[in-house]
């Protein structure tokens, strides 16, 4: 709730890389004519849904399931956004698994798995407000 709250409408971001950006988890860069240097995230964006976003990755050390209670809350939502977060589930659970396998710091890889987790966040509310739209656009 707290995420949508902090972006309203979703599709004022033309990709989830800009919705990354404007939640301040990219990389920085430092680059000249040859090289290009990455650094950690720039943190020049909205801090409140940074912190929310990186705190939600952390659901995703467990391994990936729909239990009951999501069975539930998922009785009304289309099929298409059901296959987005069980990908995203999986994605999220193995990205961690790999990230902290390679011996990355775990504020790291939660800031990483955070930052794609935006990026889901992105794919499902676009499909939820062209479903919104689309009643509304044919009554008109």
């Amino acid at each position: 709730m707290t995420v949508v709250a902090e972006l309203g409408e979703l599709s004022r971001f033309a990709g989830a890389k800009q919705l990354m950006a404007y939640g301040g988890i990219v990389p920085s860069e430092d680059s000249n004519g040859e090289r290009t240097r990455r650094g950690n995230i720039t943190k020049t964006g909205n801090a409140h849904l940074r912190r929310v976003v990186v705190e939600a990755a952390w659901a995703y050390r467990h391994r990936p399931s729909v239990g009951a209670k999501l069975r539930r809350r998922q009785e009304h939502v289309s099929e298409e956004v059901k296959e987005i977060s069980w990908k995203a589930q999986q994605r999220l659970h193995e990205r961690y698994r790999k990230l902290l396998a390679k011996g990355k710091n775990k504020g790291v890889v939660m800031t990483a798995v955070g930052r794609e987790l935006l990026g889901f966040i992105w794919a499902i509310g676009i499909k939820v407000e062209t479903a919104q739209k689309a009643p509304l656009q044919r009554a008109a």
